[in-house]
């Protein structure tokens, strides 16, 4: 218990500090979480990925089984996810909304912090990828889902491939491959951009759930959070093995896959309608119960 007790106080505790002052501040002092948001979203985040992948060199068959790795991960949750849906007899909608929070994960505000806390600066190249290989998938199977059974869903899927951050590491990785120069002004104001984009995210993730309202849990809530914070982690745990990962990719890997539902999912479900209060209550009770279980998985790996 001591172990877990330092783990939570030097891991995860300044990250929950931010995002309980985001929370706390964020309505006293009427913060529009929406705009600060699209700053993280078109400015902070393009940054932060050019500045990773455009000066850091990874071994590609690491970044190949890193990748696979990912998604073979997010396809099994999402089938348990889907598997014990059924099981319960859930609705059609009910179904789609507990994939989509299940293949979802907060790896941007959450995950960069809590794996550059628990393995160094050296692991943001790994915590970057899996970012961009989560991210993409679980917007792409989130839509997917959320559009199950309607039409017009893939042109936002498609659309997700121009993403600034996307766009941003396509670019970050041909200035890397051909070592193009980048201009030292430039250099140091990515640079700069890129610095203010962990603690921007935390405090815009709290500004975000104050907006959630009181948590309504029943057994489906129960069953997504548990698919996002607990399977997925120890399908990761398992697949790593016969993927040869270890070290911090094995790490970042694992911790990325266990992180609670993304707040994007609410947007995802706002915009296609899909139980948009059950998805929201997901994201806030999977991320006060990531307290607890990410200080377990932080001790495994």
């Amino acid at each position: 218990m001591t172990q877990l007790f330092t783990i939570f106080l030097n891991i995860l505790a300044p990250v929950f500090a931010l995002v309980l002052l985001g929370y706390w501040v964020g309505p006293r002092l009427q913060i529009d979480a929406r705009s600060i948001s699209r700053i993280a979203y078109f400015i902070l985040t393009p940054a932060f990925i050019f500045n990773v992948f455009s000066q850091t060199t990874i071994e590609a068959s690491l970044a190949l089984r890193m990748v696979l790795f990912a998604v073979v991960a997010t396809l099994i949750t999402a089938a348990v996810g889907y598997l014990l849906a059924r099981v319960m007899r859930s609705s059609a909608q009910m179904t789609a909304a507990i994939v989509l929070t299940s293949v979802f994960g907060n790896v941007g505000n959450f995950g960069f912090p809590i794996i550059a806390f628990k393995f160094g600066d050296e692991s943001i190249v790994e915590a970057s990828l899996y970012f961009i290989v989560l991210s993409t998938l679980g917007f792409v199977l989130g839509v997917a889902a959320a559009t199950w059974s309607k039409s017009g869903g893939w042109g936002a899927i498609l659309s997700v491939f121009k993403t600034p951050a996307i766009v941003a590491a396509g670019v970050a990785l041909l200035v890397n491959l051909f070592e193009w120069p980048i201009p030292l002004f430039l250099d140091r104001a990515v640079g700069l951009l890129a610095g203010a984009l962990i603690p921007i995210m935390l405090l815009t993730l709290g500004i975000q759930l104050a907006g959630v309202g009181k948590i309504r849990f029943d057994r489906n809530v129960i069953v997504a959070s548990a698919c996002r914070l607990l399977i997925g982690p120890a399908v990761a745990i398992v697949l790593a093995t016969p993927f040869m990962l270890t070290g911090i990719p094995r790490g970042a890997g694992i911790l990325q896959t266990a992180m609670p539902a993304a707040v994007l999912t609410s947007l995802i479900a706002m915009e296609h309608d899909l139980l948009p209060d059950f998805v929201t209550t997901v994201v806030l009770f999977s991320t006060i119960a990531s307290a607890v279980t990410l200080t377990v998985v932080l001790a495994i790996v």
